[in-house]
């Protein structure tokens, strides 16, 4: 879905554009969205297992970079000598139970897009029961979980719960759902964290660095070059605009760009009608790497993936972070 335009920050709270009708009659849903979250998590006994795992959420909805942050943690455990793999819900997948994710088996309609783009760089799992995945995952011999997304999910215990955050909009308007984008109050997410990830450039949001927590910079960064020629952009994630200006930054001769709702399923009209647009500009269509495996067989052949990675400003504080759960996985 696409996120409603109120949702944004910085809009005068009188104008129309921020809805302020809208936001007064939502008002009752969103006190009774923080009551149903607080009660969940008050009542919770998170079950725990016996190997670490590290939860990357965030809390707001729609895209902020998460994604490539858990592969990059996961590369760095892995690297480190620790069988590590991710665990996500499987959101958008029909597959059922635990599943290990195989690039060349399964696709996204089976096991959801972003599990899918994981799978493709090391080992990606999916459960919509955590616990359950969790302990499949540790008796194939998995030593460190991370988790994409679950920061409000406590029903399998966290050894450590980075947030990640967005720096251009952090918490969008400051609302929680449906009247914002909140999935939570800020200051209680913060509470249950063990440090936020604050991605791409702007000032680190009052909240967090109100809690103490340590606040790692990191940019999502492309990992090929440029593709030459004139392009047409197109995405189906939390914030399009973010893709677009990653490409523009990276020297891409932009002519359009047609952004979607996060995890879209592209018809074959909306498909027919980019390569139309693509074909007016004497362009060729580009999207993430994310829309990419969403794509058929055939469409990827003739449309091209832009690949991108997290990119830490000082990787010496993340592995700090880390140290503790690479000393108890080694155990």
């Amino acid at each position: 879905m696409k996120a409603p335009y109120f949702w944004s920050a910085g809009l005068d709270p009188r104008s129309r554009e921020a809805a302020p009708m809208t936001r007064l009659l939502l008002s009752p849903l969103a006190f009774a969205y923080r009551l149903g979250v607080q009660n969940k998590l008050k009542k919770a006994v998170p079950v725990r297992v016996d190997i670490p795992v590290i939860c990357i959420g965030n809390l707001t909805v729609g895209g902020v970079g998460k994604t490539p942050v858990v592969a990059a943690i996961r590369a760095l455990l892995t690297a480190r000598g620790v069988r590590t793999a991710t665990l996500s819900r499987g959101y958008g997948g029909g597959a059922k139970g635990v599943v290990r994710v195989q690039t060349g088996t399964h696709t996204a309609a089976d096991v959801g897009d972003e599990p899918l783009m994981l799978a493709a760089s090391g080992e990606s799992w999916i459960g919509r029961d955590r616990v359950a995945a969790a302990r499949a995952m540790q008796a194939d011999g998995v030593q460190v979980i991370v988790m994409d997304d679950g920061h409000q999910n406590p029903s399998l215990h966290k050894d450590l719960s980075l947030v990640v955050i967005d720096a251009a909009a952090p918490f969008g308007n400051g609302h929680l759902l449906p009247k914002g984008p909140l999935r939570e109050p800020v200051a209680d997410g913060l509470s249950r964290a063990g440090g936020v990830v604050l991605m791409g450039a702007g000032d680190v949001p009052t909240a967090a660095a109100k809690s103490g927590l340590p606040v790692l910079r990191a940019t999502v960064e492309p990992t090929s070059a440029i593709p030459d020629g004139p392009l047409v952009a197109f995405a189906g994630i939390g914030r399009p605009i973010k893709f677009f200006d990653a490409l523009k930054a990276a020297g891409a001769d932009l002519r359009e760009a047609v952004g979607y709702g996060d995890h879209h399923a592209y018809s074959d009209g909306e498909l027919k009608f980019l390569h139309s647009l693509a074909e007016r500009h004497g362009a060729r269509l580009v999207t993430t790497t994310k829309d990419h495996v969403r794509l058929p067989q055939r469409e990827q052949q003739r449309v091209l993936a832009f690949p991108v990675a997290a990119r830490f400003e000082d990787p010496g504080a993340l592995d700090a972070l880390l140290d503790p759960i690479v000393k108890s996985a080694n155990a």
